[in-house]
């Protein structure tokens, strides 16, 4: 029998989108009718879709971190409940009120009802549910306990977006000043430095070298700026391919861990989300070397990620997990292994390596704290620089104009 493909809208306003199979046209329109469907588009198909072609057409769609960690902490409560797993899932498609979610949800139910592991299909949509997010769940799968990875995995995503909410809002404040510096150096050589190179040639002075150098520097900003920009902004785009390559990813977060102070900032950050992860994970009963497999992939920096993985090849070797991990001195500091250690040899390394992440995470906002109380003033300072250098340069003149007068 052909097939038909129809996008239409549910009783309560969700939007369907799927293919129906039936002996004819009026057939299939019957059929959706009895369904209650007000049909938005309907067409013969040539085939049914299958399951990897829907989730290429959603998974196009990054879904908001906020719907995710919902849809995570659902599920893990229905399972708990002891809900089956596509049940669980075709309810959180039914209860959603972000369409582009209950049509995810909706393929990941009949993907699991057709034998697909709930990892494998989170997997079809890399936008939507990172790596670190699928081998978490593929353990719990293995393991037996999926609801209590997801619940882990939910109090991880919290945490880590509070903490990033937490970054990214200490850096506004900086950004903008560099932003407002850059665009009042930029007004003052394109619009208010011509007028004073005017005045100056009808006095036939001779000016100081520092008026001189500005005047041409507006000079240049005027006439080649825009191709200036134009070669920057292609320049920009080169470079973001070569860091989208594994090499140039590795160089350049090689390069950010060598800057002073924000190479030990980033470092503490990775390795708060390292420890977080790797005790939620030995928590939940993952084994160790898997838990350090998938708390690797949290670290954010290649660079890091491969200093870890010769860690972990220790590790399987039989070796202590604190005397592996003193392998990378820049991510894991002599004191946090003496801690691990201590953990390890007690057995309570689940419970100190999340204590630890939540220490070190307080460690962390003071330090960020403190480097942007630095850098409020130093930034300040050099915008002040930049604009009393260009202002003392044009005044400086003016106080020889008086013998050209005479």
């Amino acid at each position: 029998m052909p097939y038909f493909a129809y996008k239409a809208l549910r009783c309560d306003g969700q939007l369907v989108q799927d293919t129906i199979e039936a002996a004819s046209r009026a057939s299939a329109l019957a059929l959706l009718a009895e369904r209650q469907l007000t049909l938005l588009q309907f067409r013969a198909s040539s085939a049914m879709p299958s399951l990897a072609e829907q989730a290429l057409e959603a998974g196009g769609r990054r879904l908001p971190r906020r719907t995710v960690e919902i849809f995570t902490r659902g599920l893990s409560a229905l399972l708990a409940a002891g809900v089956p797993l596509a049940s669980a899932l075709r309810r959180l498609a039914k209860d959603g009120s972000n369409k582009a979610a209950a049509t995810t949800w909706d393929i990941l139910q009949e993907a699991v009802s057709n034998g697909t592991s709930l990892a494998d299909s989170m997997a079809r949509f890399p936008r939507v549910f990172s790596r670190v997010y699928t081998a978490m769940v593929r353990a719990g799968e293995a393991g037996g306990f999926l609801d209590i990875v997801l619940d882990q995995i939910a109090e991880f995503q919290s945490k880590d977006r509070d903490l990033k909410a937490r970054v990214s809002t200490a850096l506004v404040y900086p950004c903008v000043l560099a932003v407002l510096a850059t665009a009042v150096v930029v007004f003052l050589l394109v619009y208010f430095i011509p007028r004073f190179e005017a005045m100056f040639a009808d006095f036939g002075a001779v000016l100081p070298a520092l008026t001189r150098g500005i005047i041409a520097l507006s000079g240049v900003l005027k006439h080649w700026g825009l191709p200036a920009g134009a070669a920057l902004l292609v320049a920009m785009v080169m470079l973001r391919q070569y860091l989208d390559t594994t090499a140039g990813r590795r160089r350049w977060e090689g390069l950010v861990l060598r800057v002073p102070v924000l190479g030990r900032l980033l470092a503490r950050f990775a390795m708060v989300r390292f420890c977080r992860m790797l005790g939620t994970l030995t928590g939940a009963g993952v084994s160790l070397i898997t838990a350090l497999t998938v708390a690797r992939e949290s670290l954010g920096n290649q660079v890091l990620v491969d200093a870890v993985q010769e860690a972990i090849l220790r590790v399987q070797r039989g070796e202590r997990l604190a005397d592996s991990l003193a392998l990378c001195p820049q991510l894991f500091p002599g004191a946090v292994l003496e801690i691990i250690g201590v953990a390890e040899d007690s057995g309570r390394l689940d419970a100190e390596l999340v204590r630890l992440a939540a220490t070190a995470e307080k460690d962390l906002d003071r330090e960020l704290q403190r480097a942007v109380a630095l850098a409020e003033p130093a930034m300040l300072f050099v915008m002040a620089a930049i604009i009393g250098t260009i202002v003392i340069g044009m005044v400086l003149p003016i106080f020889t104009l008086q013998d050209y007068i005479r």
